[in-house]
């Protein structure tokens, strides 16, 4: 009876797994399949040496979805010969925690073999959740691999943090995207076409499971025929955009003039094409707070604070709500007065500085506040604005070399 059962798990299994996402089957079986994050697991990758050497402490894995955290943390299990516990941070309760503690108390004792817990959302764990996992991890008893979308600076509980390293995954880049979909291609015994696989790299936003996914469903779209670019597009019910290299830098440029010139319409539409073409959220976001000041400037200050509120917002909501977020920046910056003129003084000033000699801080603008200092002659003859009416009073703030230099130069617009 006991073969018949073993025999049917065994048939299960195989079934499950032909069943099971395109993402779970071409999992990594070991360090060398790993796609990405090479400065990890490269060969001199810092995370890999660890694992080699058996000498795992407690980890966190901090990333965006799709870069292999779950991947990573099994292979580390299985590469240390330890036991591998799986919990949710969402769904675990107390209960959970302590159950995982007392086996792992039983396998080290009667295996001597040790028990790595990933705990996946482990920005999610609770006080009390913490209360009783901290002093397994302290003992050392439990290795905690803990894995998270969320800064872990700012949303993990910090004694959980203070008792793990944190190795940051990238997203994956274009040509990794690409490996693992040709490893998709040859393992669902299909074809694509070079366009097509372009396109699906492209669309994934360096999230390796979302390309897995993707191409699962271009292979059924597809059927016996090779997948092609329009097979790719019903597969994520997009229009392919074609945004290479040189459209990348085109475009943008095309959405930065249009913000300077204070057209919102066509900041609007540069917007969107990359936001249609895949474009990183993140980038369009810094170039906005870089705008905000260049060209923007102190003609209106609130610009920046609304840029960076903006960059925020993609980080913490995510597309496609921080579109709105997006939009919102581009339209009050487009519409905003315009002045570089605080850009044109750091490039003034700092023009000085590499061009007139560099002569040292004049006396009265010194230090004084350590012991021995005014013997040196530091702060002598600063005079205090504070002490005079209006709050200002006529000083030279600049060595000799740049008296007479002027490096800002306000408009009319700037306030």
């Amino acid at each position: 009876m006991a073969l018949v059962n073993t025999i049917f798990s065994a048939a299960a299994n195989e079934r499950l797994m032909r069943r099971s996402p395109l993402a779970d089957r071409l999992r990594p079986s070991k360090l060398a399949d790993v796609v990405g994050q090479d400065h990890l697991f490269g060969p001199d990758g810092s995370l890999r040496k660890l694992i080699e050497a058996d000498a795992l402490s407690s980890t966190i894995l901090w990333g965006p979805p799709g870069t292999g955290k779950t991947t990573i943390a099994r292979l580390m299990a299985k590469e240390s010969s330890s036991y591998f516990e799986q919990l949710s941070a969402v769904n675990a309760s107390v209960k959970d925690v302590r159950s995982v503690i007392s086996q792992a108390e039983a396998r080290l004792g009667e295996f001597e073999k040790r028990t790595i817990l990933f705990l996946d959302e482990v920005h999610r764990f609770s006080k009390s959740q913490q209360d009783a996992l901290l002093p397994a991890v302290e003992s050392g008893l439990l290795v905690l691999i803990g894995a998270t979308t969320e800064n872990p600076f700012f949303e993990v509980n910090a004694a959980l943090r203070s008792r793990a390293t944190l190795f940051r995954l990238k997203p994956l880049d274009p040509a990794a995207i690409e490996e693992l979909l040709h490893r998709g291609l040859e393992l669902e015994g299909a074809k694509a076409s070079s366009e097509a696989i372009e396109y699906l790299a492209d669309r994934s936003v360096g999230d390796g499971r979302q390309a897995l996914t993707t191409l699962e469903v271009a292979v059924a779209l597809a059927g016996d025929e090779p997948i092609n670019l329009e097979t790719a597009e019903k597969a994520t019910d997009a229009k392919a955009l074609r945004y290479g290299r040189d459209e990348h830098y085109d475009t943008i440029s095309a959405f930065i003039k249009s913000m300077r010139g204070s057209d919102p319409d066509a900041a609007l539409y540069w917007l969107a094409r990359m936001l249609e073409a895949g474009e990183d959220p993140k980038f369009i976001a810094r170039r906005i707070v870089v705008f905000a000041s260049e060209d923007v400037g102190v003609a209106d200050s609130q610009g920046l604070l609304i840029a960076n509120a903006a960059a925020q917002a993609v980080q913490f909501v995510g597309l496609p709500e921080a579109q709105i977020n997006l939009a919102h920046a581009v339209v009050y910056l487009a519409k905003a007065p315009k002045s570089n003129a605080s850009y044109k003084g750091i490039l003034a000033a700092r023009s000085a500085v590499k061009n007139f000699p560099v002569d040292d801080v004049p006396m009265h603008l010194r230090d004084a506040h350590y012991q021995g200092a005014s013997g040196l002659g530091h702060g002598k003859g600063y005079k205090y604005p504070h002490d005079y009416e209006d709050g200002w009073v006529e000083q030279q703030y600049v060595p000799n070399s740049v008296a007479d230099q002027t490096f800002y130069h306000p408009t009319e617009r700037d306030q």
